[in-house]
């Protein structure tokens, strides 16, 4: 990435996005500000399931990611990336909804992105690795 303001072409899962879509019309999610996330899907390149590179961060991935805040701190987690019925409160797994969670979907590993975080703060995350893909281990129909 050439400048902090630019961010990475995104991949992201055609069904991924239809069940994104699907969950941004509920009724109990659109008092959510979720315009950052469909900004996301809006500029993001759809490929099926069965293509997906298995170095993409899709839904129910698991990526080990270096945060960096706002003071320079670095941070490394592995996280899931989940709907929120699956957000269980665990530091481990992420909602989709949550900034963060709209931030690492269809991000590669090696790809950084500046994101904003609650309370005006910002951070920078870079993905490090993917543990665990559901495309790359077979299981499309999740």
């Amino acid at each position: 990435m050439s400048t902090a303001t630019q961010r990475p072409t995104l991949l992201l899962s055609r069904v991924d996005v239809e069940r994104i879509e699907d969950l941004l019309d509920r009724p109990q999610f659109r008092s959510l500000n979720t315009a950052p996330l469909r900004e996301e899907l809006e500029r993001a390149e759809l490929i099926e399931p069965g293509d997906m590179p298995d170095d993409v961060i899709t839904m129910n991935s698991t990526a080990l990611v270096k945060v960096i805040d706002d003071q320079q701190q670095a941070h490394e987690y592995e996280l899931t990336l989940v709907y929120p019925r699956d957000a269980d409160g665990s530091s481990d797994k992420v909602s989709i909804l949550a900034p963060v969670g709209s931030a690492l979907l269809g991000l590669r590993a090696g790809n950084s992105i500046d994101w904003p975080m609650p309370g005006g703060r910002s951070a920078r995350l870079h993905v490090l690795s993917i543990r665990y893909q559901p495309e790359a281990a077979g299981e499309l129909h999740r």
